[in-house]
């Protein structure tokens, strides 16, 4: 047992098999379909990007200063890493997913014009959102981040370090001010 929940790859390969015979048992009362999928995954890479965005804005970012210098090292250097990597990669998966849905549906430009009616126009504002929250982390948060964490070849001074992080948290905190309208399009719009 220990093994098992022990291997993440292993507990997300064995939910994913899940899902699929939940997908198969249940298709005759839920089609089963790209979009479907799309949507499932859509979904699964939208709670990882924004349940990442508020760990990091209600817990990573606010209990940094109490941590002692000498332990600040085990964050920065293991743990912030890893949560960086799939922040970005979830918004990244998520704008995707959810730009297939809407293409396959037949609605990504009327929603992206605002040339649609009701809940078109209020999934295109959700995409617009969406659209500056990842912009957000991939060109303003995480190159800041690059910079803060020595990651990569990104070497930088004590200055650039200094400038870098209210950057990054500028743009994050208008990320989870964002998220919060952003939800609501996309819960509220439900263009099944």
């Amino acid at each position: 047992m220990a093994k098992f929940f022990g291997n993440l790859h292993l507990v997300l390969a064995t939910g994913v098999v899940l899902a699929v015979l939940v997908m198969l048992q249940f298709g005759g009362s839920a089609t089963v379909d790209a979009n479907s999928v799309f949507r499932w995954l859509h979904v699964f890479f939208g709670i990882l990007w924004i349940g990442l965005l508020y760990y990091l804005n209600f817990v990573q970012v606010p209990t940094m200063p109490a941590i002692p210098a000498e332990q600040k090292g085990a964050v920065t250097g293991h743990i912030a890493p890893k949560v960086f990597f799939f922040f970005r990669y979830a918004a990244l998966l998520t704008v995707i997913t959810g730009l297939v849905i809407a293409w396959v549906s037949g609605y990504a430009h009327q929603a992206l014009t605002f040339s649609g009616e009701g809940n078109v126009n209020l999934i295109g504002l959700g995409m617009w959102l969406a659209l500056i929250m990842a912009f957000n982390v991939w060109f303003i948060i995480w190159p800041a981040q690059k910079k803060i964490l020595n990651l990569g070849a990104t070497e930088a001074t004590a200055e650039e370090k200094a400038a870098a992080a209210p950057r990054a948290l500028y743009a994050s905190r208008t990320n989870t001010l964002l998220s919060l309208p952003m939800l609501y399009c996309m819960v509220s719009a439900n263009l099944g």
